[in-house]
């Protein structure tokens, strides 16, 4: 069975419970995680996840509150024992903003560290980010002040969707990445330049035919009252939960 951890559900700035938004797919044979932007390791381990048999890391943007926990995410998942080469995708600005995190530290003295193994996904609608026998990944542009994508996760075995809009406006992308998604993953940090406020959210989801929408990327304050004016568009309308794990 597939599953959908919430490692992270705050933006930028957030309240004190939440960290970065970063999120994991995962099923008995995979663990595929998203964005770094803080400890994500010990989010992982907080989730009940092994960080050492991660199968992938998918990065969506540049921005420090989605690839700064990078350097970090290495050193421990190296510490923990990881060997194997870390397979990680993205768009070229975010690949190259990990790059550069990770190149202010001097680690030539670290045995035994994993590789990076980098994997450019083409910045195009729908592009394959990653398949193998478990999860289809792909990926579309959305709107947001520097390239950033959004993601649908298809999971093979079962045929669930589960879709993550990443930081954007409402945009058509996310109604087609979004198509009949089990779960769609949306941000809500408010309306304004590059972002979504819940009731746009809640439109997107009833555009795109979701089964469950579940609100990331929170600003600090919001609780479960402000969504009232989204469930009138949309009534499987949620805040995501901190480490909360949703089975599909």
């Amino acid at each position: 069975m597939p599953s959908l951890y919430l490692l992270g559900t705050g933006a930028a700035v957030s309240d004190p419970h939440r960290t970065t938004t970063m999120l994991a797919v995962a099923d008995e044979a995979s663990l595929i995680v998203i964005d770094c932007g803080g400890d994500v390791v010990q989010r992982l381990l907080a989730a009940g996840l092994d960080p050492v048999n991660l199968t992938a890391l998918i990065l969506t943007h540049e921005h420090p509150d989605h690839t700064s926990g990078f350097p970090l995410f290495m050193e421990r998942i190296w510490l923990l024992g990881r060997r194997a080469p870390i397979p990680i995708y993205g768009i070229q600005p975010a690949i190259d903003q990990a790059r550069r995190c990770f190149d202010t530290y001097n680690t030539s003295t670290w045995q035994g560290l994993p590789a990076r193994d980098w994997h450019e996904v083409p910045y195009e609608p729908g592009a394959l980010v990653l398949e193998n026998d478990r999860w289809r990944v792909r990926a579309w542009p959305v709107v947001h002040p520097v390239p950033t994508v959004g993601l649908r996760f298809e999971h093979l075995p079962t045929g669930r969707v589960i879709a993550y809009s990443c930081d954007t406006e409402p945009t058509d992308a996310v109604v087609e990445l979004g198509r009949n998604a089990d779960i769609l993953v949306h941000e809500a940090t408010g309306e304004g330049p590059g972002h979504t406020s819940p009731e746009d959210a809640a439109r997107q989801a009833a555009r795109a035919g979701a089964r469950r929408l579940l609100l990331i990327h929170l600003p600090p304050g919001i609780t479960d009252a402000d969504l009232e004016p989204a469930r009138r568009h949309f009534a499987a309308t949620e805040l995501g939960e901190e480490l909360g794990r949703y089975d599909l």
